[in-house]
């Protein structure tokens, strides 16, 4: 994290999780992060492959020219920068914290880059499905909020844990974009980190 509001956010969350993996939504208070409230959102899983604006700052949608809220967060972006997009929150689902870098552009070619941070929160029950979030233009180009900035693109992803190990990687890397195939697996906590831990590993007979 580079932007003062993704670093000032993080600090908060990070507060009130404690020992878990996400505090719950009910524990945001508005007050304490009233500063940067017009560059936050929170956003609700309504599927596995969609992610909904149920709240966004005032400043993300004139940045923007766009009234974010009800809006997927995956349809804003192209089919494969969505799929990265989802496959990193699906981490954010066990406890780690999404950083994007992003470039915005209008149709007349002016663009510029944004910070995109989320946040994983529980709601009613012990499961991820809102994300406390912000989104801040690492610059502010003296025309931005004039135009609709409609293509969106994404430049890189991180994944850091609450104990501080991130994991970076760069668009045009030699990791897959597709997951491998998913098996069943069991959820194992240790240290404030989560684990899937697959039973029988990947080991196979050769028949040679």
């Amino acid at each position: 994290m580079q932007e003062s509001v993704s670093q000032a956010l993080y600090s908060y969350w990070n507060s009130l999780r404690g020992d878990r993996v996400a505090p719950k939504r009910f524990e945001i208070e508005p007050s304490c992060i009233s500063g940067n409230l017009p560059d936050t959102f929170i956003l609700e899983r309504v599927s596995p492959s969609s992610l909904r604006f149920r709240l966004a700052g005032t400043r993300i949608c004139e940045a923007f020219g766009i009234d974010f809220r009800g809006v997927d967060l995956f349809r804003l972006f192209e089919d494969g920068d969505a799929r990265i997009i989802a496959q990193q929150i699906a981490s954010a689902s066990e406890g780690a914290v999404c950083v994007f870098r992003i470039s915005a552009g209008s149709t007349s070619g002016l663009s510029t880059e944004f910070e995109l941070l989320i946040l994983p929160l529980t709601h009613t029950r012990d499961t991820v499905d809102r994300f406390l979030g912000a989104l801040t233009p690492v610059a502010r180009p003296n025309w931005l909020g004039t135009v609709a900035l409609t293509q969106r693109k994404l430049l890189s992803h991180e994944l850091i844990w609450p104990d501080g190990v991130a994991l970076p990687t760069e668009q045009g890397s030699n990791i897959p974009v597709l997951m491998p195939t998913i098996r069943e697996a069991r959820i194992v906590r240790s240290n404030r980190r989560q684990f899937r831990v697959y039973e029988g590993g990947l080991s196979r007979v050769d028949n040679e």
